[in-house]
């Protein structure tokens, strides 16, 4: 039998027993390095022009196309920028790779306030009066100053890797797209589809402009709140002689635009004394103490009297009437369930008047009343609230 000395075990080599395993091999470095590795893959898809062959190669496909919803050229990139703009390549780079023409075409917003606010902050730092500026001044310093920051923030979209025709971006306000605004617009005129109107908007008394929703911050706060009587003046129901309708609100700077009272359908409403005072209605859910004389149906309440009618010095500027109108957006759970409406001043109220024009023009406002200027205040025809 062969056995094996103790010295010639000892000179047996240690195997490796890594080679006895299968490893697929890779170029990939263990370590990604990606801080140095990143800007040069980016230099390797600059040098070979990875977009010009992209869309060579994607010639005669079907197209996707990714309407980019353009960021304020305004400033750096931030978080949110970064993450919208990796999601939109993630999308388009996926469809190329599908089989797509999915030519990325990157822009930018150069209107508004939020590069309006730069140029005005420069002013302030320099001690100098927007007011004093000439307008064409004004605008040509904002259109420098975006065409700035577009600049920036192409480099720093590009550098997160994000591939589209940075040579050939849009912009807002760019003479060529400007142009073509005008052209569609014209195409509008030319086949009636145009009409003009009135529409209560968002307004900035300080920037005497427009404000779209994501522009406005929404804030807490304590308001001075009224109970105005509206005298009812046209019922069908005997009993309402002499009494008014209540309505409690939260803005009484607009009681001077009034030109209707919006009632909840589905809210029951009642006639109550309250103490000595002449009987009044109110919804049903908002009265405890009172005195219940009758329930009343809305609809009884052919119109009321303008709180403001009759007023010495008022030259009959309310004298007309107010209309009693359903509104499904009045609930009984603050107020009194009724709801003094100005449709120059809001949405619900504006569209209130769409709805029911010819009441409103029956009561003696055939338009929407225009009672405050673009610095928010009245108009010089207003009695009493001018200025």
């Amino acid at each position: 039998m062969n056995r094996t000395s103790p010295d010639a075990a000892r000179t047996t080599p240690a195997r490796d027993y890594s080679e006895t395993l299968f490893l697929p091999q890779t170029e990939f470095p263990m370590r990604a390095g990606l801080p140095q590795r990143e800007p040069l893959l980016l230099e390797r898809w600059r040098s070979m022009n990875l977009y010009k062959r992209l869309r060579q190669a994607s010639r005669g496909k079907p197209r996707f196309i990714l309407h980019d919803g353009p960021p304020y050229a305004n400033g750096n990139i931030h978080i949110g920028h970064a993450l919208n703009k990796i999601l939109k390549d993630l999308v388009t780079r996926s469809h190329q790779m599908l089989g797509f023409d999915s030519n990325y075409v990157p822009g930018w917003d150069c209107h508004g306030l939020p590069i309006e606010w730069k140029i005005e902050e420069s002013y302030r730092a320099r001690g100098k009066d927007k007011d004093e500026v000439p307008v064409v001044e004004f605008r040509r310093e904002c259109r420098a100053f975006a065409e700035h920051w577009m600049g920036v923030q192409g480099e720093e979209f590009k550098r997160l890797g994000v591939e589209g025709d940075w040579a050939n971006p849009y912009a807002t306000m760019a003479f060529a797209a400007q142009a073509q605004i005008a052209r569609e617009v014209m195409s509008f005129a030319v086949t009636d589809q145009l009409f003009r109107g009135s529409k209560p908007v968002l307004w900035s008394a300080v920037e005497r402009t427009a404000l779209a929703e994501a522009e406005v911050e929404y804030h807490e706060r304590t308001s001075t709140t009224v109970w105005v009587k509206f005298p009812i003046v046209d019922t069908l129901d005997a009993d309402l002689d002499g009494a008014s309708v209540v309505i409690w609100t939260t803005t009484p700077w607009t009681l001077p635009a009034n030109r209707a009272i919006a009632f909840g359908p589905e809210i029951a409403y009642g006639l109550y004394e309250v103490t000595e005072a002449p009987a009044d209605v109110f919804a049903a859910a908002r009265v405890g103490a009172f005195r219940r004389v009758k329930d009343v149906l809305p609809v009884m309440l052919a119109g009321c009297a303008h709180p403001f009618r009759g007023l010495a010095g008022a030259n009959g500027y309310w004298d007309f009437g107010v209309p009693v109108l359903p509104a499904d957006y009045v609930t009984d759970d603050a107020g009194t369930g009724f709801v003094h409406t100005a449709p120059g001043h809001g949405a619900d109220d504006y569209n209130t008047f769409v709805k029911h024009r010819e009441s409103f023009a029956g009561a003696g406002t055939p338009e929407v009343p225009h009672t405050v200027s673009e610095n928010s205040s009245y108009f010089p025809d207003v009695p009493f609230f001018a200025g």
